[in-house]
């Protein structure tokens, strides 16, 4: 096991180098650039120029790579040609949202995705299992700004029971040691802060775990159909076990292999995916960050934010390996 996760460890440097090196020339590549952004259209070449030999943009391509690396690997992302705000600062501030978001979009998804697949997969060919079928294509196929578009309309506009924007009322005040609105309000012991947390979690959740609901349904529904015709499941079911005790412990529990690793798999998803939910929702993440930085052709904050979730997937992928392997013992043989 140990050796197992070693190698995948190892793996992991030559992908970070080679992500480090795409992500440099990718943003490099984009039409424009800060000086533009910075200017607009009434700027000087002389000051485009001057802006451009400020930033060190006008040094050869390898020469600002390797500064900037330099500076990453001294946990220094750089700082933002817009805000002039440290990059890790703004990281700081604002990835507890998007990392509270996801994290409540991933419960929901399970917390509904597991059941509806296993529940689909007992009542296989009738109409639950045809149901979920259809409505997990659908969710798949939606739109993830217009769900959210059509939530805000139901459930703040037409019945006024949850909140469309933001993190917390503007009317409430909460100390945030963390940033993390939900951990802050347990600390403070501030039971309303926390409830008024959750009212504004539940919508952009919602959206943003449509597609990942619909994708753990159908994998966790086609994994018990595969592992129901086990023989191992046909022997307990002619010893006279209780269908419930065959259900949990030799259907379900082998089931989750795959779905564990859909699972992480759609966790660092989440992570980086937030875009489209945390503008609709005006919630102040990492997403609507990257966003307003490709708006105004903010280099640094392109690269860093890039670069970080690149490193977060990878990561994300990497205890995913490592927890099947545990799960799994046959794969530590191999």
């Amino acid at each position: 096991m140990l050796n197992y996760a070693l190698r995948r460890v190892l793996l992991t440097i030559p992908i970070l180098l080679g992500l480090s090196i795409l992500v440099f020339a990718f943003v490099r590549a984009l039409p424009g650039g800060p000086e533009t952004a910075l200017l607009g259209e009434r700027g000087t070449e002389e000051q485009e120029e001057q802006i451009r030999e400020d930033l060190g943009l006008n040094e050869p391509i390898y020469v600002q790579y390797g500064r900037y690396m330099g500076n990453v690997l001294t946990g220094n992302l750089g700082t933002s040609t817009r805000t002039r705000q440290p990059i890790t600062e703004e990281l700081q501030l604002r990835f507890p949202a998007t990392f509270e978001l996801a994290i409540a979009a991933m419960l929901f998804a399970i917390l509904v995705g597991v059941p509806l697949g296993f529940i689909a997969a007992k009542r296989y060919q009738g109409v639950l299992d045809n149901t979920s079928l259809i409505l997990s294509l659908i969710g798949i196929s939606f739109p993830i700004f217009f769900l959210a578009l059509l939530l805000k309309y139901i459930f703040s506009i037409r019945l006024g029971l949850l909140p469309t924007i933001g993190r917390l009322d503007i009317t409430r005040s909460l100390e945030h040691p963390t940033n993390f609105y939900v951990l802050d309000s347990i600390i403070a012991g501030d039971t309303a802060a926390l409830w008024d947390t959750i009212r504004h979690l539940v919508l952009p959740a919602i959206a943003l775990g449509t597609i990942p609901l619909a994708i753990i349904a159908r994998i966790t529904r086609a994994a018990v159909l595969d592992v129901s015709s086990e023989d191992y499941v046909r022997t307990a079911q002619a010893k006279g076990l209780d269908p419930s005790v065959v259900d949990r412990r030799h259907i379900l529990k082998n089931a989750m292999l795959p779905v564990i690793t859909i699972v992480g798999l759609q966790t660092g998803l989440l992570l980086t995916g937030a875009v489209l939910t945390e503008t609709v929702f005006a919630w102040p993440g990492v997403g609507s960050w990257m966003l307003d930085a490709i708006r105004f052709r903010d280099y640094a904050v392109l690269q860093g934010g890039i670069l970080f979730f690149a490193v977060l997937i990878v990561i994300v992928n990497l205890l995913v390996d490592i927890s099947y392997a545990f799960l799994n013992p046959r794969i530590r043989y191999q």
